[in-house]
């Protein structure tokens, strides 16, 4: 399953983003905990962009 979902795109980094806007939707409609809801809505950007990072670097030492 890990080498279907990471042919797809959808690697650890996607199911994590996918996870944490799963958890901010949670927190801030059903425990009406807008502030903490807004910020874990903030992390599915981070983790793509760190994601993105680490494979460009790794892309650059493979060259």
């Amino acid at each position: 399953m890990a080498n279907e979902l990471e042919a797809s795109g959808l690697g650890p980094a996607g199911m994590a983003s996918i996870g944490s806007v799963a958890l901010a939707l949670y927190y801030y409609y059903v425990r009406g905990d807008e502030q903490k809801g807004q910020f874990v809505g903030l992390w599915p950007a981070t983790i793509l962009g760190f994601a993105a990072y680490l494979k460009l670097n790794q892309q650059e030492r493979e060259e």
